[in-house]
């Protein structure tokens, strides 16, 4: 199922997207059945966290109310519960409660930046935070470049949905605590500088680096989530960003030098995953940064994932 967060007016609500061309607004789907069934309805159908929270019994919950309102609205369309996906906004899936992205997982990425992968490179992967309230827009949404910006680069991503709370997870049952997967962009300022410095020491410049992922606007993810049912396979999906339609990245998830269930038992030893946190798994070769290309106001920006989708985004700029 892909799951989506959308708006049309003043509605908002959780909808599952049926052939790239149809939107069910599950909520309101869910309220129907149940008058029909004599029982209460889900309220976790109204909202994506509570959604992805509510695990396999909200799945089982979304199907139900999917599958009845598809056989209602071929005889009785309805517009009140489907819309044509054309007539609706989509929104930033969720706002996760943590962000956590993957730096240098893939080879052909760390050596086109003139590194050399080494054996810790898939040994200890490198992860750091997003701070997602104010990095994470959806798709359509701008990608803004602040006063501070002067070097704006792509990196398009597999993002990882975490659907139930993981603690010291074995990468034998990680994929178990995926709910499903997304598009990320993760939107990088290659040359920050917020003040000058008499030197730059080593751990400066990381930490301008570090920084430098952190902007406004600098975590565009969408269109939608693809439940792990339908992608049982998360190292066999191709990855392309485009910038103005020219393809600019391209390579297979099968090229991660640390896999997804890897990834979640390396950091689940870390930190405590919860329902609706993000792995964004890290980007492959053909970012801008190693021709000097960098994204101007008016650019527009997609990546594409095989079994998901594409997010679009154009670029601004912005006073502050």
């Amino acid at each position: 199922m892909k799951l989506a967060t959308c708006s049309t007016g003043t509605k908002s609500f959780v909808g599952a997207v049926v052939d790239d061309r149809m939107v069910v607004d599950l909520g309101s789907a869910d309220k129907r059945l149940a008058r029909k069934e004599r029982r209460s309805s889900h309220p976790f159908l109204a909202d994506m966290m509570e959604l992805l929270s509510s695990g396999r019994k909200g799945q089982s919950a979304a199907n139900k109310a999917l599958n009845a309102t598809l056989a209602e609205a071929r005889k009785n369309p309805d517009d009140e519960i489907t819309y044509q996906l054309s007539r609706i906004r989509l929104r930033a899936p969720l706002i996760p409660r943590k962000l956590l992205c993957l730096s240098g997982n893939y080879q052909d990425h760390i050596e086109e930046g003139g590194g050399k992968m080494e054996v810790q490179d898939k040994e200890t992967p490198r992860f750091f935070m997003k701070p997602a309230t104010t990095t994470v827009i959806g798709p359509g949404d701008r990608i803004l470049i602040p006063p501070v910006a002067t070097a704006i680069d792509w990196e398009g991503e597999l993002a990882v949905v975490i659907g139930r709370q993981a603690k010291q997870v074995s990468t034998s049952e990680a994929l178990r605590y995926v709910a499903g997967y997304t598009v990320m962009n993760d939107v990088s300022e290659r040359k920050l500088k917020i003040k000058n410095r008499s030197e730059d020491r080593d751990e400066d410049v990381w930490f301008d680096w570090l920084n430098g992922k952190w902007l406004d606007t600098f975590a565009p993810l969408g269109p939608w989530i693809v439940t792990s049912d339908e992608i049982p396979d998360p190292q066999s999906l191709e990855i392309s960003t485009y910038v103005n339609g020219d393809r600019k990245q391209h390579n297979s998830t099968a090229q991660m030098l640390v896999p997804v269930a890897d990834l979640i038992e390396y950091i689940s030893a870390i930190v405590t995953l919860e329902p609706g946190d993000i792995i964004s798994t890290g980007t492959v070769s053909g970012v801008g940064n190693t021709t000097g290309e960098y994204l101007q106001p008016g650019d527009k920006v997609e990546v594409k994932i095989s079994q998901i989708g594409a997010l679009h985004n154009r670029v601004a700029s912005s006073k502050k």
